[in-house]
This record gives structure tokens, sequence and C-alpha cells, in this order.
């Protein structure tokens, strides 16, 4: 299915920002930027040319040197550091070669918005937006994957290059970013989109739920999990639900009860392995150190967290405590064997439930051992 179509009866832009356009009168190429037509006088082009270089001279104050007595890491800061050299340079000499890599941005930013204008993009039956989880989602969480939280991924050959996976994980942290974290994960290590399974919290709410369809989630139900392993997706599930994402802080990276092992059970009628995933830094984001029951009954919330920093900082107290991650993807656990009928077999249904729930706690005390620092690794 297609997204949105608009009748535009003109083509979008004319030249690309930079490329110029051909003079009728002259038969030569004229520069098209933000001071159009080029062509003037030549006693304009000059007193413009002084213009222009009083107010560079006016303006160069060693942008690098101020960066540099900055106090702060200097790794932190290298890429910030790095342009403001370049526009330092570029005030100082006139020289805006170094802005070609601007340009080809903004090109980019218009191609993206013509997409996303003009309905060039498909959307599936889930109302997945590929164009939209590649291009708008997964950008707007890399730099806290990145720069942030700094995730160390271990085991992303696990991942099925193609065909269907079930991707099961801890879950914590009171808010669910450890999903995020591992979606961008799955997309740069492995390069595949990960289909989340959202509760019906995510999946309801009038500005969540259309954002989460877009970018890949659906309702955590049988039914749809098993839908998307049989057309070849990888999917995602988190079986602790609530209980693991608003445990408190003392019960950090101790599993909780896994259910009945319903997501086994849609792995077995899929044929579709299951790779255990495990999650360290998530834990410590928001610690939890108690909730206010009565209000989260208001507000239909499954908890309201009280944390060091919420609600006493009020919105500041959103921001995510900057730990170090690590995700590993285990060896997958291969259900096609067994058979779909193994599906309806409650001893092979808890065996594999509780082989996947040991290797997720398994892994989670190696990878906590190995770790040196909270917010260093």
């Amino acid at each position: 299915m297609k997204g949105p179509e608009f009748d535009l009866s003109q083509p979008l832009g004319g030249p690309r920002w930079g490329e110029g356009r051909r003079d009728a009168r002259s038969d030569r190429m004229v520069g098209e930027g933000f001071l159009g037509d080029t062509t003037g006088s030549d006693a304009a082009a000059t007193e413009i040319g002084r213009i222009v270089d009083r107010f560079l001279t006016s303006m160069r104050s060693s942008i690098g040197q101020i960066v540099d007595a900055l106090p702060i890491d200097a790794e932190v800061l290298a890429p910030v550091r790095d342009l403001a050299r370049t526009v330092d340079t570029m005030l100082a000499t006139g020289d805006v070669s170094a802005l070609s890599g601007l340009a080809d941005s903004v090109n980019a930013a218009g191609e993206l918005l013509a997409t996303r204008i003009t309905g060039g993009y498909e959307v599936d039956e889930f109302g997945f937006d590929e164009h939209f989880h590649t291009h708008v989602w997964l950008p707007l969480w890399r730099p806290l994957f990145e720069h942030w939280f700094r995730v160390e991924v271990i085991g992303a050959e696990n991942i099925p290059a193609e065909g269907a996976g079930l991707l099961v994980s801890n879950h914590a942290g009171v808010l669910p970013l450890d999903g995020m974290m591992t979606t961008v994960a799955v997309h740069d290590h492995a390069g595949r989109a990960l289909r989340l399974l959202a509760a019906d919290l995510a999946m309801t709410l009038p500005v969540s739920a259309p954002l989460a369809r877009r970018a890949g989630a659906t309702l955590a139900c049988n039914a749809d999990a098993e839908r998307l392993l049989e057309a070849g997706h990888v999917v995602a599930v988190w079986p602790e639900g609530f209980k693991g994402l608003g445990k408190p802080f003392a019960d950090r990276y101790r599993l909780q009860r896994f259910g009945r092992g319903g997501f086994v059970a849609t792995a077995l009628a899929a044929g579709a392995p299951i790779i255990p995933c495990s999650v360290v830094g998530s834990e410590e984001i928001y610690p939890k150190i108690g909730e206010v029951p009565a209000l989260a009954r208001l507000l239909g919330l499954p908890y309201m967290p009280v944390t060091p920093a919420f609600p006493l900082l009020g919105a500041l107290g959103g921001i995510p405590l900057p730990t170090k991650w690590t995700i590993e993807f285990g060896e997958p656990i291969e259900t096609s064997h067994l058979g779909p009928d193994a599906a309806d077999d409650p001893m092979v249904v808890f065996e594999i439930t509780d082989q996947v729930r040991e290797t997720i706690q398994n892994t989670l005390f190696r990878n906590l051992a190995r770790r040196g620092s909270v917010f260093f690794g």
C-alpha cells in the first residue's frame, strides 16, 4: 500500500542548490544560491564583495580557540572542535569549499521531504513505513545509541541475514529505551528492520500508537507475531512486560517471570529460531526507588515511578543517566525441527522457555561481571 499522494501540477524544485542554471543571454552556467542570479553589473558585484569581506572580517573571532578553552572532555568535543576550526578557517580565508558537504545535506533533506510529501513510500498491512523507519525514526535514536549510551554490540552475526527470527530480551529501565536501542543495533549491525511486539498501552495512546506502527511495532499478540514471522521478519518480544520495565532498582538484572511461554509457542508454530538478547546498562538509566500507585491508577498507567531525579527535578528528571550499554545476541535456538505441532505441547514450550530465560540471565551475569563501571564500562 502506498502512502498518501498529492496532485502537484509542477515538479518539485529546479536544479539542486549550488548546481546553477544556464543563462540564455550568455549561454553559460549561472550560480543559484541564496543571492539568486549573480549576473549583475561588475560594480555591484565588487561592492557586494567588499560588504561580504568586511562582514567576515568583523565576524572572525577564532571559534576554534574558544572551543579549545572549554573545560570538557577532549574526546567528547572533538567533532565540535573540528567543525569550529573548519568555520574559523573559512572565515579567515573566504574559502567556502568546506560548505560542499552542507549542500549535500540540504539536498538530502529536500529529497526526504519530497518523498514524504508526494507519498513515494510503502506501508505494509501492519502500518510499517520502512522509509520512515530508516530515514526518520532511527536517526532520532542513533545519537543516544552512539554517543550517550555508547552501546557495545556483541553477537550481531547470530541474527538471521534473511528469513524469520524471534528476538527475546530482558526488559528494564522505567521507560522502554532498551527497545529503541535494540532496534538501532539490529538495523546498524545486522542490516534488518526489527518489528516490535508492543504492549497494549503503547498501541492505544493517541500520539505513540501511530508513530509505533510506522516505526514497525504491532500489538503483542500471537496472531500478529505469527504472521510477521511467517512473512520472514525479525520480531522482538519482551516477555517480562511492565513487571520487568518497572521493577525496583534493588531487583535490577534479576529476570521476572516470562509468562506462560506464549512467545515460544509462536516461534514453534512458525518454525522460527529464537535469539536470546541480553541488555546491560538499561537498568541504571532511571534508578526506581519507589512509586505512587494512586497517581498511576488515576492516569491509567501501570506505575508512576519515583527516581532520585523525578519528580524532584520535573522534566529534567526525564533525562536518562549516560550509562554504558552492552547488547549481546546469543546463539539462535532452532525450533523448525520440532514441527508446528510442538506449539501445543506444554512440556516442550516450558522447556524452551526455561532455556531462553536461563540463557539471558547467565549472559547478564557474565557481562555484569566483566563490566568495570556503570558509566564507562
